[in-house]
């Protein structure tokens, strides 16, 4: 399903937490860059990570159904190939997220086709820091 412009501004602005897989804090990774930037702006950052217990000094879990709390956005930073597996991690979560956000060059139909009959907005392709700072979005 696609989202005009409008309707991703509204539901951005009702974003306050956001959990990033493929968190790691190594210096010019964009991941380390986008995830400090989002935290500075003011989001609740929940890193995910299969071996790290720490990034960001937060603490990290090894999948999103492991995060004992709600989570409004699943953010990815790993290759499209990863995703649907990720997409079934998210089927698991007890309260499902609103977006899973793919970031720029990640594309995944498979992950897409996984969530198409849930209401969970996929998004492929774009930077969300870039779209939050673009629209102004803060939470």
């Amino acid at each position: 399903m696609l989202i005009n412009e409008k309707e991703l501004a509204a539901r951005l602005r009702e974003v306050k937490t956001i959990a990033v897989i493929g968190a790691v804090d190594k210096p010019g990774r964009p991941v380390d860059g986008v995830a400090r930037e989002m935290i500075r702006m003011g989001f609740t950052i929940i890193p995910v990570h299969p071996t790290r217990t720490e990034v960001w000094g937060l603490e990290t879990f090894r999948s999103v159904a492991d995060i004992p709390v709600a989570v409004d956005v699943v953010d990815l930073f790993r290759n499209g190939q990863f995703c649907p597996g990720h997409a079934e991690e998210v089927l698991e979560m007890q309260t499902l997220p609103t977006f899973f956000w793919m970031q720029s060059g990640v594309f995944s139909p498979e992950a897409r086709q996984i969530l198409a009959h849930t209401p969970i907005q996929v998004i492929e392709d774009r930077c969300l820091k870039v779209e939050l700072t673009r629209l102004g979005v803060r939470p």
